[in-house]
């Protein structure tokens, strides 16, 4: 069985949303197919094999540091611990699991499960790791990867490959800080005019993301500081709070879903924990000041300004058949509230204020030219295994891409997820999928060729023979049924809990059906792969009566290839 190392946390600010990537991958993957191992990478570079059981925590605050060395009343990362000696700092790594050196991967893992995100994760950094130490790994190679972390040269991509028509603006640090805001805010206008965004270039889950939508040099002001991960505090709101307002200030610029994260840099002293940065503030706020200026030590370069796109936000993942070609799935529309300015972290991930929609509305005809363009750009960036790309279908018809992402977010609703679905891949069968079509693409490297594609065939015949035993079986038959909405709501959300356990055994037949009126009176109708990843039975029903979209159905016939190779059809 294959040992594959699940690596997730890692040093950069998403390192949440990696942990529950962790998360999706352990309770998810194939047990027939596949032995996970759970390695915690640490934002100081270590690689650690946890106990199983610290990956289901709710934040990776709950075991690391462990809670005799989170101080009240901070909630503090590994990085806030700087004063610890090195046989501490061992002790702590006992304390969840067993340290491993890259040297010694091959010891535990014969795959490397990435789950991680942002800088150091998605910027070929742990790729090339693996590459050095021999050991495959899931996504994109190094190239596709540095490709897919900056934003400023994807666009310079993008416009080779597809004609992007996009105005943007690249605004150096240096220029900042040396220049008047005024002559460099006139200047910006001219380049790409008002309303445009603001963004950290080398950031990924729409994080150090700002939108400047009026002529405004306050706004302007705000957002650079915002992208280069400034956190300024005024005296007067300052000696307004109470020393209790004063700590969930310091906690919030410790989380790092919403602040800007420890250690900073503070009057040019740098300060791990914020309980050090709470008496050197309460000291220089008693002095004549206006403002207190706090820097991240993890900042950017230069910003990246581009121009708004009128139009829907939509996603689309490409991914490859076993044979390497390349497949567009369904586009995916971001609906979102009226209420949300900008689709920022927390829009995306704790907002309930957007929602999906599978495909977009549009016309079949535009829908098919932004799955030209996505798959176009898919190959001519050098991507490879999975990448999904987002963009905008303005009123006039122009598809406007930006963003490849070559480690989509890994949560069960996310949106790789929903759309491998629509083809009749499962969680399961679509982390397989990444598994099995990155070891085929790594066999590209002139790298271990033939260690690789020995690997590659014996999981090719594990695939095809927990298929055939599936095949032979009498599948279990769930139901999704009840006599009111609500017990309807709850035997769908039963079921969909139900069939996690059972897709993830990797051996097991079933299929899953649901009642419903019919001339004939009352049929159980077998239920699509698609139909289990709505949100609501309601969805679900909805989703019945409306029947194939023409581009879906197109995009199965495309994919036919890739789920007769992991599912049974």
């Amino acid at each position: 069985m294959m040992r594959i190392g699940i690596f997730f946390g890692g040093p950069a600010r998403e390192r949440e949303i990696s942990f529950a990537g962790g998360k999706t991958a352990m309770a998810h993957i194939n047990k027939a197919l596949f032995s996970p191992i759970p390695i915690f990478v640490d934002s100081l570079g270590n690689f650690i094999r946890i106990h199983p059981e610290l990956i289901f925590k709710e934040s990776i605050r709950e075991f690391f540091p462990p809670a005799s060395y989170q101080t009240a009343p901070f909630s503090v990362y590994i990085e806030s611990l700087a004063s610890l000696s090195p046989s501490e700092y061992e002790a702590i790594l006992q304390e969840i699991g067993t340290r491993i050196r890259p040297e010694q991967f091959k010891e535990y893992i014969d795959f490397a499960f990435i789950a991680m995100h942002g800088p150091g994760a998605e910027d070929g950094s742990i790729q090339g790791l693996m590459e050095w130490y021999g050991i495959p790994y899931s996504g994109p190679g190094v190239l596709g990867s540095a490709i897919g972390i900056d934003k400023s040269k994807q666009n310079e991509w993008l416009k080779k490959s597809v004609g992007l028509d996009k105005k943007f603006f690249v605004l150096k640090r240096d220029d900042y800080e040396k220049y008047g805001r005024e002559t460099l805010f006139e200047q910006i206008k001219k380049e790409i005019g008002i309303p445009f965004v603001a963004k950290a270039p080398h950031q990924g889950s729409s994080i150090g993301l700002a939108f400047v939508k009026k002529d405004s040099i306050e706004d302007f002001d705000q957002a650079i500081k915002k992208c280069l991960f400034i956190s300024e505090i005024y005296r007067q709101t300052w000696s307004t709070y109470s020393e209790s307002d004063q700590v969930d200030l310091l906690q919030k610029m410790a989380n790092l879903d919403e602040g800007i994260g420890f250690p900073v840099v503070f009057q040019q002293e740098l300060y791990a924990h914020p309980a050090d940065l709470l008496p050197a503030l309460q000291a220089y706020f008693k002095q004549s000041v206006t403002k207190a200026s706090i820097h991240s030590i993890h900042s950017e370069d230069e910003i990246l300004l581009e121009a708004f796109v009128n139009g829907a936000e939509f996603s689309c993942g490409v991914i490859q058949t076993p044979k390497g070609d390349s497949v567009a799935l369904p586009p995916t529309e971001i609906v979102i509230d009226e209420s949300v300015e900008v689709f920022d972290f927390n829009a995306k991930y704790k907002s309930k204020a957007t929602r999906k929609r599978i495909p977009m509305d549009a016309s079949l005809a535009h829908l098919q030219q932004i799955q030209a363009q996505v798959k176009q750009a898919f190959d001519d960036l050098g991507f490879g295994v999975c990448t999904r790309i987002d963009g905008f279908l303005t009123p006039e018809g122009v598809v406007v891409l930006h963003d490849p992402n070559t480690i989509p977010g890994m949560s069960p609703s996310s949106l790789i997820f929903k759309q491998t679905a629509e083809i009749g891949l499962n969680v399961t069968d679509s982390i397989t999928y990444f598994i099995r079509q990155s070891i085929r693409e790594r066999m590209k490297a002139g790298k271990n060729y033939h260690a690789f594609r020995n690997l590659l065939a014996q999981l090719d015949q594990a695939i095809k023979s927990t298929l055939a035993e599936k095949a032979n079986q009498e599948p279990i038959v769930l139901e999704i049924s009840g006599e009111t909405p609500e017990a309807f709501e709850q035997s769908f959300q039963d079921t969909k809990a139900k069939l996690i356990e059972l897709a993830s055994q990797g051996n097991i037949a079933y299929r899953v059906c649901t009642p419903m009126e019919v001339e004939e009176g009352e049929v159980a109708v077998p239920l699509h792969v698609a139909h289990l990843t709505k949100d609501s039975f309601k969805e679900l029903l909805d989703s019945l009566h409306s029947g194939i979209h023409p581009l879906i159905a197109h995009t199965r016939q495309a994919a036919k290839d890739i789920t007769a190779f992991y599912t049974i059809v």
